[in-house]
């Protein structure tokens, strides 16, 4: 048997979810961003047994937390306007407990678009569930394909991690969504802003690497530096 040389730490990726097809899938570009970056990807099953999640939470170096459904209004208190999408009580019971896993045991995790929502509204803050609806903009925070493509700026926080690690203090970025953060949880540290005053990045400064997004670096990683320094700083900090 060939003897392995150096062990590539083991990202859990949340898993994405079709409904209509009953079924779990994922977007080849969350697997590629970590494997570029030196990671392996697993795609995490959907489960909310508490045992189930503790043992996930042991097997795996870091964890990405997803794209994909709306985060359901009622982990922050709110009743759903017409305009919030499809929800997923399963994703949102898993992550919730996969979080408080991952936040004990400090490890390192990243949130991407409803990664950086869910986050938010798990520990404390608030969302708006639909942009158009709730803070109408010119920003273009809805792109249509291809989406690779950056779409609009946003202003990074020089002295934060972010900063730190991309050393400027602008970036253009894609952009797919109509959630965002709206009142930002109070432990969160918050990295980066769109030119029209939401919230697109974020982290937990009291751990190791709890860092989150709005944009898309999954779907940007190989043509955008920033998007791929990204995931590699993620991955890193998971081999620490």
């Amino acid at each position: 048997m060939e003897k392995i040389l150096c062990k590539k730490p083991v990202i859990g990726v949340t898993p994405l979810v079709d409904t209509e097809k009953e079924s779990l899938w994922m977007l080849p570009g969350y697997m590629g961003g970590v494997a570029q970056a030196g990671g392996l990807p697993i795609m995490l099953p959907l489960t909310d047994d508490p045992q189930e999640i503790r043992q996930l939470a042991a097997m795996c170096d870091a964890f990405l937390f997803t794209g994909g459904h709306d985060v359901s209004p009622a982990l922050y208190g709110e009743e759903p306007i017409p305009q919030c999408a499809e929800t997923s009580p399963a994703r949102d019971a898993m992550e919730r407990l996969l979080l408080e896993e991952v936040l004990a045991s400090d490890k390192p995790l990243l949130g991407i678009c409803r990664g950086i929502q869910f986050l938010n509204a798990a520990l404390g803050g608030t969302l708006y569930q639909d942009l158009p609806a709730q803070r109408p903009s010119q920003v273009n925070h809805h792109q249509t394909p291809p989406y690779d493509m950056p779409v609009h700026e946003v202003r990074i926080e020089k002295s934060s991690p972010l900063g730190e690690l991309l050393q400027t203090e602008r970036m253009s970025v894609n952009s797919y969504h109509h959630q965002a953060i709206k009142e930002t949880a109070a432990c969160l540290q918050v990295m980066a802003r769109s030119t029209d005053g939401l919230t697109e990045a974020v982290c937990l400064p009291e751990k190791k690497f709890v860092w989150a997004v709005q944009w898309h670096p999954e779907f940007a990683y190989r043509t955008d530096d920033h998007c791929r320094k990204i995931f590699e700083a993620f991955v890193k900090s998971a081999s620490l």
